[in-house]
Order: C-alpha cells, then sequence, then structure tokens
C-alpha cells in the first residue's frame, strides 16, 4: 500500500478531490464521498498504468498583497 496525497476543494454544491502525484480528479457530495471516489478513481488508473515514479508534492503558502478597491 503507498499514501498518496487528495487536494479537496469545494466547488458550488460539490467537493471536488485531486490527486497531484496521479493525476486522477473526482468530486462528491461531501468530502468523504469524494475522498472514496478518489481513492476509487486513482485505484483504478493505476491497474492500467502502473506507477514508474513516486514523488510527493512540496504543499505550501505564500502571501499576496490585496488591492483596495478604487475609490469612486
Amino acid at each position: 500500500m503507498k499514501t498518496y496525497s487528495a487536494i479537496i476543494l469545494k466547488d458550488e454544491d460539490m467537493y471536488v478531490a485531486k490527486c497531484p502525484e496521479v493525476g486522477t480528479v473526482s468530486q462528491g457530495s461531501t468530502i468523504e464521498e469524494a475522498l472514496a471516489n478518489l481513492r476509487e478513481a486513482t485505484e483504478l488508473y493505476l491497474e492500467e498504468f502502473p506507477a514508474q515514479s513516486f514523488f510527493r508534492p512540496l504543499m505550501t503558502t505564500f502571501e499576496v498583497r490585496e488591492h483596495a478597491p478604487s475609490p469612486s
């Protein structure tokens, strides 16, 4: 068993889950459902295209200056 990363984003009324190591994407109406669907999609993908190498993405944060609204 290998551990993969999941990035989960809220998109209107659905959650979108992405696996950056493999490139698989899925969705669900809850975080748990999106993650379960991503797990299934990733397993199916890896059955067809076994991972030749494995990389762990580096996740960090950065700041962006917010622009004040222009005076009217």
